[in-house]
């Protein structure tokens, strides 16, 4: 059982900058993703962007060129740098693991961190 606790979240004013970090347990797997997704109010969770076992990046279009995501292996977490911030980046920021293991797909999410942003 994979858990995943974010941390980092809260209120910064537009420009501003903030990381959200994401511990990680209980991964058995060698080949997987993680990630972090975020859901606004009245809005669809949407994935902001992704990282795999072997370092591979991407970011959604929305965030890219001020967000980064990022790893550190010995401590297990996955970062998530938010640069650049605008009122619309407001939503739960929800880390996300992924791992296909024998064409069954392990899906585990976090509880969230509010990150708010203000004009």
């Amino acid at each position: 059982q994979v858990q995943l606790v974010e941390s980092g979240g809260g209120l910064v004013q537009a420009g501003g900058s903030l990381r959200v970090s994401c511990a990680a347990s209980g991964i058995m797997s060698t080949r997987y993703v993680m990630g972090w997704y975020r859901q606004a109010p009245g809005k669809q969770r949407e994935l902001v962007a992704t990282i795999s076992s072997s370092g591979a990046t991407a970011h959604a279009d929305s965030v890219k060129g001020r967000f980064t995501i990022s790893r550190d292996n010995a401590k297990n977490t996955v970062y998530l740098q938010l640069n650049s911030l605008k009122p619309e980046d407001t939503a739960v920021y929800y880390c996300n693991f992924q791992s296909l293991v024998d064409d069954s797909l392990y899906e585990y999410w976090g509880r969230g961190t509010q990150v708010t942003v203000s004009s």
